[in-house]
Order: C-alpha cells, then sequence, then structure tokens
C-alpha cells in the first residue's frame, strides 16, 4: 500500500547510482539532486567512492536506515538487497526500476512474487519492478525525462507503462498540460494503479489534492476497486480519464453465441468506465485532449458557438461536435445583426462565427462578448484562430487570454499554427493557459466528455426474484450450455416473461403436445449452437401434418437432439445478452434481436448490477431506437417493460455468478407484452 515513506520520505538510497547519468541508476541520482530533494540521499555501488559528489556505500548492510530505496541493479539481486533493506534498514518503501522479472518468465514472475511478500511483511510499498519511477512534490525518483514542474493544479498520471508516462508528459508540455504526481506501477507487483487510485481516495484533499486524473492501463486486475475509487473520487469533484490498452483482440473470436461474438473485453471496460463516470480514451492524444478539457470550464450544455477565420476548419469541427451529439444552432436576430455591424464586410455571424483572415482582436473580443452575455442559446465557445504568418497574432490571443479567466461560459482555444505562431502561442502557455492544436481532435475529445455519465450509485435496488430456485438450478447443472428446460426455469426464477414451448425428441408425444398450442406455429432443432445456420428454424407451421414432416427433417439434422415447438408471435424482435470477462462483474448487452444483431451489430452495454437509469439510457443510445419507439405508422414496445426484463437479467446473474454466457434471442416486443422466444444460458462451476 501507499505509505509516506513513498510519498514523502526523509532519506532515499540509490542501489545502483552511478556516475554514469546516460545510465538509469545514474540518472535517477541526477534528477533527485536536481530536482531539491531536502532529506538524506545515499547511494550503494562497490566500484564508486564518489557518485554525483555523494559517498558510495559499498554494500546494503554499510549504509543507515532509509525510508525509501531505489533499486537499479540487476533483478537477480533485487531479493537478497530487498531481505536486508526490511530486516535491517526500517526501510518502508521501494522503487524497483529494473526488468527481468514476470515480463520475462517464469522464474522471473516467483523471484517478483518473493519480493512482493517480502515487502509485504514489513508492511511496506513497492512500485514496480520494470519500471521508470516515481515523480512527486518532494522528490523526482525516475530515470527519465521531461521532468515536469510539479504543480498542485496540475494532472495525476498513473500509468502501466514507463515509455508511455514519459511520451504523455513530453506531449502534455507542448500543450501546457502540467502535472502533479506520477506513477509509474510497471508490472505492478503488490500496487497497481487500482491501489494508487485507492490511495488517492481515501486521502483526497479538495484543498490541496490535484482533481484530474489520467490512467494508461495495461490490464485491470481489480474491476471493484477501480470503480469503487473513481466513482468515490468523481463524487468528491475530480475528473478521471484513462485509457485501457489490449482491450480488443486481433481478428474473430471463436463464439460459441450471438453473444460471444459482439461482447469484449473493449465494451465490458467501457461499461466499467461508463459505471465509474471515468472518460473512456483510445490514444494519448485524446487522454491530453480531455485533460486540457478538463483543465477549462465544464460544458454544461450542447450549443456550441464557433468562433473562426478559418472556413475549413469551421466545417470539420462541426461535422465532429454534430456527429458527437452537439449542436452548432444558428445565431439570428436582433443581436446577431448587430454583432455583425463591428466586422468587416463578409463576415458571417450565423455560426460558425466566421469574422475573415483579416479579422482583428477587437473584433474577436466583441464576438466573445456577444456569445457571453447576448447569445443566451450559447452554451460553450470555440475559437479557431492560427496565423498565415503575416502579421503578428498576440494580441488576438491576449484578449482571448483574458476571456478565458472572466468569462462564465467555457472557451476553448484552438491555436494551429504551431510554426508560424510559435512565440505567441509560448506566451499563451506561459500565462497558465492550454491549447488544442486541432480542432477536430478537440471535437472528439469534447464530444467524450459531454456524453460520459455521473459516476452511477453503489447500491443498486433490483427486482426480486427466486434465489433460491436459481441456486438449486445452478447448483445441480453441469458446466456448459444449460438443458432447455433448466433455461425456461431459470427466466420463470428470474420472472421474465416466455413463450410457452414443447421440446420432445418423439414424434408421436409432439403431435399430442402440439394439440394444445394454436396456430401457427415454429418448429426448432434442439442441439446445434447457431439454429438459424443449420436451417433448423422452420416458421408458420399451420398443420398437424406439416408438425410431423418438419420434425422428421429437424431431426435428421447434425447434432439434433429435440425439436422445440412454439407458437409465432408478432412483434419487434428484441435482443438481451450476458457475457462475463474474467474478474469483471458481468456484461449485460441489449438491442434489436432476430438477425439485427448480427448485420447492424447495434447493441448497447452496461455493467451489473444495472439501475434503471442506466438501461433507461442504453436503450436511447441504440441506433435502432426509433423501431423501438415506433416509426412510420407500426407501433413500437412497452420500453419500461424491456427496462424491467434487463433489470431482470442483472438480478439473475448476481445471484448466479456462475452463468458465462447468456442469449436471449429473440424477445418478441409490442405495447402490450415482451416475450422471450429463444434463451441459451451457459454457466461454468
Amino acid at each position: 500500500m501507499i505509505n509516506k515513506q513513498l510519498i514523502d520520505p526523509s532519506s532515499i538510497v540509490i542501489i545502483g547510482g552511478s556516475n554514469d547519468i546516460k545510465k538509469p541508476g545514474g540518472k535517477i541520482v541526477k534528477n533527485i539532486l536536481d530536482g531539491g530533494f531536502h532529506g538524506d540521499v545515499q547511494v550503494v555501488n562497490p566500484k564508486e567512492e564518489k557518485v554525483q559528489g555523494l559517498q558510495s556505500y559499498r554494500a546494503v548492510n554499510d549504509i543507515p536506515n532509509t525510508d525509501l530505496a531505489i533499486l537499479a541493479i540487476p533483478a537477480k539481486y533485487c531479493l537478497e538487497t530487498v531481505q536486508i533493506l526490511t530486516t535491517q534498514k526500517n526501510t518502508k518503501a521501494f522503487i524497483i526500476i529494473s526488468a527481468g522479472f514476470s515480463e520475462t518468465n517464469e522464474e522471473g514472475q516467483q523471484l517478483e512474487k518473493e519480493i512482493a511478500d517480502c515487502v509485504d511483511r514489513v508492511n511496506g510499498c513497492l512500485i514496480g519492478p520494470n519500471c521508470i519511477g516515481v515523480l512527486g512534490e518532494h522528490y523526482k525518483g525516475v530515470f527519465t525525462t521531461p521532468i515536469p514542474k510539479y504543480s498542485k493544479d496540475g494532472c495525476d498520471l498513473i500509468s502501466s507503462s514507463g515509455a508511455t508516462a514519459v511520451f504523455i508528459m513530453e506531449a502534455g508540455a507542448s500543450l501546457g498540460v502540467k502535472f502533479a504526481n506520477v506513477y509509474s506501477v510497471g508490472n505492478a507487483a503488490q500496487t497497481g494503479v487500482e491501489e494508487v487510485l485507492e490511495y488517492m481516495d481515501t486521502n483526497f484533499d479538495p484543498q490541496t489534492d490535484s482533481k484530474i486524473k489520467l490512467l494508461y492501463l495495461e490490464s485491470i486486475q481489480n474491476p471493484e476497486k477501480l470503480l469503487k475509487h473513481a466513482s468515490s473520487l468523481i463524487k468528491k469533484g475530480a475528473k478521471i480519464a484513462a485509457i485501457k490498452a489490449g482491450s480488443t483482440s486481433e481478428g474473430s473470436r471463436a463464439a460459441s453465441s450471438h453473444t460471444g461474438a459482439i461482447a469484449s473485453s473493449d465494451m465490458t471496460v467501457r461499461a466499467l468506465f461508463k459505471k465509474a463516470g471515468i472518460v473512456y480514451c483510445s490514444s494519448r492524444e485524446e487522454l491530453l485532449s480531455v485533460a486540457s478539457i478538463f483543465n477549462y470550464k465544464p460544458l454544461k450544455g450542447k450549443n456550441i458557438a464557433i468562433i473562426t477565420h478559418a472556413g475549413g476548419s469551421a466545417v470539420m469541427l462541426s461535422d465532429v461536435l454534430s456527429k458527437g451529439g452537439l449542436k452548432i444552432p444558428v445565431i439570428d436576430g436582433e443581436d446577431a445583426q448587430a454583432l455583425e455591424n463591428f466586422l468587416y464586410p463578409g463576415s458571417s455571424v450565423s455560426n460558425p462565427i466566421d469574422f475573415l483572415a483579416t479579422g482583428t482582436a477587437e473584433q474577436l473580443g466583441i464576438i466573445i462578448d456577444y456569445c457571453e452575455h447576448k447569445f443566451e442559446e450559447i452554451d460553450a465557445m470555440v475559437v479557431v484562430f492560427g496565423s498565415p504568418g503575416l502579421f503578428d497574432v498576440e494580441n488576438v490571443y491576449n484578449v482571448l487570454s483574458v476571456k478565458l479567466d472572466i468569462c462564465k461560459k467555457p472557451i476553448f482555444p484552438v491555436l494551429p499554427s504551431v510554426i508560424n505562431a510559435r512565440k505567441e502561442i509560448n506566451t499563451f502557455l506561459e500565462k497558465g493557459n492550454i491549447n488544442f492544436p486541432d480542432e477536430v481532435v478537440l471535437g472528439k475529445a469534447l464530444t467524450q466528455v459531454f456524453k460520459t455519465p455521473e459516476p452511477v450509485a453503489m447500491h443498486i435496488a433490483l427486482p426480486k426474484v427466486d434465489k433460491q430456485k436459481i441456486r438449486k438450478i445452478v447448483d445441480t447443472a453441469q458446466s456448459g450450455y444449460v438443458s432447455p428446460q433448466e433455461a425456461i426455469e431459470l427466466l420463470d426464477a428470474a420472472g421474465i416473461p416466455r413463450v410457452h414451448e414443447v421440446v420432445v425428441s418423439d414424434k408421436e408425444k409432439l403431435l399430442a403436445e402440439v394439440s394444445k398450442i394454436d396456430f401457427p406455429l415454429v418448429m426448432k432443432v434442439v442441439g446445434p449452437l447457431h439454429k438459424s445456420d443449420a436451417q433448423g428454424v422452420i416458421l408458420n407451421v399451420n398443420s398437424l401434418e406439416e408438425v410431423s414432416h418438419n420434425f422428421e427433417q429437424l431431426m435428421q439434422i447434425k447434432d439434433a437432439t429435440a425439436v422445440m415447438v412454439q407458437p409465432m408471435l408478432a412483434g419487434l424482435e428484441l435482443f438481451v445478452g450476458v457475457k462475463k470477462e474474467t474478474g469483471f462483474k458481468h456484461t449485460i448487452l441489449c438491442g434489436l434481436g432476430g438477425i439485427y444483431i448480427e448485420v447492424m451489430n447495434d447493441v448497447a452495454a452496461g455493467l451489473s448490477p444495472l439501475s434503471k437509469p442506466e438501461i433507461e439510457k442504453m436503450i436511447t443510445s441504440l441506433k435502432g431506437y426509433a423501431l423501438i419507439q415506433g416509426v412510420r405508422g407500426k407501433k413500437g414496445i412497452d420500453q419500461q417493460l424491456f427496462v424491467d426484463i434487463i433489470q431482470r437479467i442483472s438480478a439473475l446473474v448476481e445471484v448466479a455468478p456462475e452463468i458465462t454466457e447468456m442469449d436471449i434471442n429473440p424477445l418478441i416486443g409490442s405495447q402490450k407484452a415482451i416475450t422471450a422466444v429463444d434463451v441459451r444460458i451457459q454457466i461454468d462451476k
């Protein structure tokens, strides 16, 4: 766990410190000394008497007690070194930058575990191994550059990858993004991204701590911990954006059902982030753009005014904002006409507000004032202003800088002329501002921030289900797909309405049972995974003769074990599915059913347990939502009933975590009822 010795040590020892600043051990010593660390610094290097002006000890046994040890030595020497430090030197914090552990082989993995166990025995903290180190207010414990100046208003960065942390800091510097604490957790033998976030949450002080947290994750070891502490931090006033790398697999996944083909770890991660209120980012560029947006006043509405002298930029920005669900409303009326009088002939104020390449700083100030005070429908402004290199734009950027401070509505500056206006942009950044060099990148990030919901309440009331019956079915079932009868019983126990059906392997028994069901019927083969692909679904069966003929035909299909008969229902085909990724709660999916699920791939996902507001947002986010509402004379469905069914699925999987995959496809929906027609459930015990 994170402790004071790591955050604010009174003494540091660098094991493997060197005079060669081109080596990690040498660079760490230099960075700590240059960073102004106020405590005691020791170095252990048997080959040196002095290291960068410091006394060099020949062995770890020789050093005085120390709070924090940074190891830059071969992996094979690390365990013994940590054992000496924990048992003899009262060391409670460790940063191991050395590689050669779990990222290499099983032997390295075992060595890493033994080191973590050793640190755990003294209630210590271990960062790494295989990391670049830690940057904070009190010391600069990394072997890399750049070393951003500590800013309590900057971003906290927690990264699985040291190199990626460096790239983020480098790119952030050119934009004006500042940093506070940076943690590179590497292999996370003891302390991962989740544990750092936990520390930040439990010790959060809104007066002194950074309110912006950036995460780069290569794995999520503890999804529930991440959800809990990210949600808590955001509710306390923090903002979090994250990249989850390695979320999608290459090529096609081997799928055992529709849900298996659609659900992916990326979908599960997105569902987790959405539940926590974390802004999902897919690249460093997007992560930094979101961080930059976090630094400005929050966007509280959809209506954006684009202020520019570059028509092409305005068109591209308008496109990306509109696609993302934001609006560029037309500006007209008396105030618009009054504004136009302040601008050069040929300018346009209809939105985008184009005040031409000859536009002045004074005109920009007037336009912003009108958007701030006169155009009440405008919620925020994006100012795109570059330079063709013909004149100095410093006055324009000075006006923009002032307006950023005094305006209540957020203003996002896009200053794309990073060559022609480099000097002016640097001056703008030195005033504490942040630049967005590309309007499309800003637009995508802005829509992503705007559509990220607030964290969901941790305690969600789910519908009552027959827990005793569910557990009895699951406890007695075998791993794999449950039988059709068991699947039906699970639906009944969860209170999910289903179609009346008959499943038999004997034709005479089938003919007797069919007399109890109204025609027309649907007949389906039982056994093959994808019935449609095996031509195992026959519709509009209207007589006993057809039932008899179709039974024989279906039973001849490979792997057929029985035939299922159901009444045909009319209505909109819907889909609900479940997929469980290792370590995560169940991902629940919904969308249009039947073949639409495969052709359109129009699904929404959420992480169980699901609240009714979450489910409603899932349904309304579907591209085919108009069909659910009713369109072109066709009636829609009872949406609240659909919400209830999805929430009952959530209640079912909470009681039966062994369910790893589930399809209800289709459910037939109308304004009066929604009925499950076909269900497959897989469990893993």
